[in-house]
């Protein structure tokens, strides 16, 4: 009975503690020993039973009021922090629509990505030697007329009506595709004619003479690649330029990327389904027919979606005065456009500095990606000959960039904040190096990681390309997560023929130029030493004398990114004098 009086007195002390009663308690003594603990239990002088548990009830019910009160301040206090985190109202209206266009920008690309390499890898008489020239020699001159065209369209229309002139025939290409020239290869591919050609040629043209003879593939393969050049870099991030300020930029550009590469796991996972279904089919049906329209039907869905998207948002936040600055839009659209030819473009761009320094970075990253990407996807090709094996693996290759990616994209934010444009830009260059150069290592030493490989019940060649996979797994999430949000910031102080033809010239030239410039030091190596794998070490060294120039690219244009950032600034706050 002692026991429990004491429990009860210790309830009834926390209970006056929590309210902060000063209240004394009666003096109490100590009569005996805890039977739990060895200390002294302290008992109230004798007072009354019922009067003591009734103060004791009234006690217990104060402190179950204090203690709900607390609660609810708690939970007032989370959703008050929850919604100061959030963007305000105006911000909302614009960044959700911009990282869903994103989705599915990303979502297209990572399909197409995948079905143009095994296309083309997997065709009849090609292989992984095929990609260099046809980045030379096919997609670097439709990059370069695309560019004049798109000069063109911006002298002439809109940017909301260039959006749509662009967009809609590569959709109504991919559906083409699908439904009218695969299920005719046999006859629009000249097969008979190309082995006539081959028989009086060396063997070293087989790889241009594949290009020729899958033709319609190679035409696939452009239009995926100018997907990712012409709507991703050029069209979408034009338009987030165009409604975002620099400071939004800042807070916000890490993290659209969120929603599109989680665009690259659904993406990843579908190309995997797509890959699981065809080999399912029964005998007679064409796997790769079906599963070509499984995947267009699926690109011309999302592509759908970005359209109405993208028009929602010129009906609803592009005249929203909360939104968009209306002054700036209507002086931007009141200024006369500077008409100028190719050659006049070409010389306005190549005058300035910040131009030059931002397409040295778009060439060096595709000059980087390219030397370690076309050598994985030789071993690639040798782990995994059959097309529903390759387009399964590169299924989940994309779905774990997309995981990568979205880690990335967290730290990104962070990274941005902590230190800053130039730092950010350092880190994907940083990734390539280091990734790359251990792939080559891999490549080189083959026969010193032998043992390694068969102790980890694996062969080099699949250590080559799990190793392969993981250097293209972080240098596309660095590139995601702070390549392209830094390169797109670059662009936001400049005036508006530097945005729009300056980022048409090093977005839609610059990075296939990059990735043609690479596959042409490839070539070279492969007439002069014999193989790809040969070249190896040259291509190491190469890489790092890349990075070199992309270091230096990254500083000089982070001085001039700050020095525009203040000029701006300036302007604006005598703007706001006057």
């Amino acid at each position: 009975m002692r026991v429990i009086n004491f429990l009860l007195l210790i309830q009834s002390a926390a209970a006056f503690s929590s309210l902060q009663t000063r209240a004394a308690i009666v003096s109490s003594s100590c009569r005996a020993v805890s039977p739990f603990n060895g200390s002294k239990i302290c008992h109230q002088q004798p007072t009354s039973s019922s009067s003591f548990h009734r103060n004791s009830r009234t006690k217990l019910a104060m402190s179950d009021a204090s203690v709900t009160t607390t609660s609810t301040s708690n939970k007032q206090s989370f959703l008050s922090k929850l919604k100061s985190s959030l963007p305000p109202r105006s911000e909302r209206k614009k960044l959700i629509p911009l990282a869903s266009m994103f989705f599915f920008i990303l979502f297209n690309y990572t399909i197409l990505r995948d079905t143009k390499d095994v296309l083309m890898i997997t065709a009849k008489k090609s292989g992984a030697e095929v990609i260099p020239f046809i980045k030379t020699y096919v997609n670097l001159p439709a990059a370069i007329g695309f560019t004049a065209l798109y000069s063109k369209l911006c002298d002439r229309m809109e940017q909301k009506d260039v959006f749509y002139s662009c967009t809609v025939p590569f959709l109504l290409f991919f559906l083409a595709f699908a439904w009218i020239l695969f299920p005719n290869v046999d006859v629009l591919h000249p097969h008979l004619f190309v082995d006539g050609i081959a028989s009086r040629l060396p063997a070293g043209f087989g790889a241009p003479l594949a290009i020729v003879r899958n033709w319609s593939f190679a035409v696939f393969y452009v239009m995926a690649e100018m997907w990712g050049s012409v709507v991703a870099s050029l069209l979408f991030w034009s338009f987030a330029n165009e409604v975002t300020t620099v400071e939004e930029a800042k807070k916000y550009y890490p993290l659209f990327g969120l929603g599109a590469n989680v665009a690259l796991i659904f993406s990843g996972q579908y190309v995997r389904f797509v890959s699981k279904m065809r080999a399912n089919l029964p005998p007679g049906v064409d796997p790769w027919g079906v599963s070509l329209k499984y995947l267009m039907g699926a690109v011309a869905v999302s592509g759908g979606c970005l359209v109405s998207i993208f028009s929602y948002m010129q009906r609803k936040v592009m005249t929203d005065p909360e939104c968009v600055d209306q002054e700036k839009a209507a002086a931007k659209k009141k200024k006369k456009k500077t008409k100028m030819g190719l050659r006049e473009s070409a010389k306005f761009l190549m005058s300035s500095t910040y131009i030059r320094d931002l397409a040295m970075l778009v060439i060096s990253y595709g000059m980087c990606i390219n030397l370690v990407e076309v050598s994985w996807k030789s071993k690639l090709k040798a782990a995994y000959p059959d097309p529903n094996a390759y387009s399964s693996f590169m299924g989940n290759f994309s779905s774990a960039t997309g995981s990568v990616t979205l880690i990335m994209m967290l730290l990104g934010r962070k990274i941005f904040q902590k230190f800053g444009w130039r730092k950010a830009a350092m880190v994907t260059p940083s990734m390539i190096g280091i990734t790359g150069l251990a792939f080559y290592a891999l490549t080189i030493f083959a026969p010193f990681f032998a043992p390694i490989a068969a102790s980890m019940g694996t062969t080099p060649l699949m250590l080559a390309v799990l190793v392969g996979a993981a250097q293209n797994i972080l240098s596309k999430s660095s590139k995601y997560s702070l390549f392209d949000p830094c390169k797109e910031m670059a662009y936001i102080p400049l005036d508006q023929d530097s945005k729009t033809k300056g980022k048409a010239a090093v977005d839609v030239v610059g990075n296939p130029l990059g990735k043609s410039g690479g596959a042409l030091i490839q070539q070279i190596l492969i007439f002069g030493v014999g193989s790809l794998a040969a070249a190896t070490p040259w291509l190491a060294g190469i890489l790092g004398v890349l990075l070199f120039f992309w270091y230096k690219s990254v500083n000089s244009l982070a001085e001039q990114f700050e020095a525009a950032m203040v000029a701006n600034d300036e302007e604006t706050t005598a703007a706001e004098a006057a």
